[in-house]
């Protein structure tokens, strides 16, 4: 395992292939929710398929606790991989792993395994996480025509990375997607 200080072991991860989504919701005011129990049932049918696409797309999808404890149940045709400190938590399901294993050592492992690229969903710990090591290559983020006035920012750390706007899409109900690819130095 890779060596570091913090949580997962943050580690910039050099040379890798993998491409890393970052595949998030947030209202005009910048939240991802309320709080960390919200259900995601306010971010509209448009980007709910969307998710789908780009998960399944990816095969594999990536996740803190509290955000696999809000869904509560393994999303099919893709796997779905739990970061957590909670050594026992255990699954029996194939396509869910539970893991306290270092961002880049479960990219690794991915590779190892075929997979090109991964759909990092939440929460804003993870996000930070990954952010933090330098491992997010797209962000895909749907504004949602809403605001919350306080909750959960889509990062838990403060960050400072350039994007490059990649696509702007309107969808329906006035939401728009934007794509960013993360400035590497």
């Amino acid at each position: 395992m890779i060596q570091g200080r913090g949580p997962y072991n943050r580690q910039p991860n050099k040379g890798r292939h993998m491409k890393i989504i970052l595949l998030m919701a947030a209202t005009a005011d910048g939240l991802i929710a309320r709080d960390s129990s919200q259900l995601v049932d306010w971010t509209g049918k448009a980007d709910k398929k969307y998710f789908v696409h780009i998960t399944k797309q990816a095969g594999v999808m990536i996740m803190g606790s509290k955000t696999w404890d809000t869904i509560g149940k393994v999303l099919p045709g893709r796997k779905n991989i739990v970061m957590t400190r909670d050594k026992s938590r255990k699954s029996q399901d194939e396509n869910l792993v539970f893991t306290d294993q270092s961002p880049d050592r479960i990219i690794h492992d991915l590779e190892k395994q075929g997979y090109e690229s991964a759909a990092l969903i939440g929460g804003a710990m993870i996000n930070s996480v990954f952010m933090e090591a330098g491992l997010i290559d797209e962000i895909h983020l749907t504004v949602v025509p809403r605001v919350f006035g306080q909750g959960l920012t889509l990062f838990a750390s403060g960050l400072d990375h350039q994007l490059e706007l990649m696509d702007m899409v309107r969808i329906e109900g006035g939401h728009v997607l934007l794509k960013y690819r993360v400035m590497k130095d």
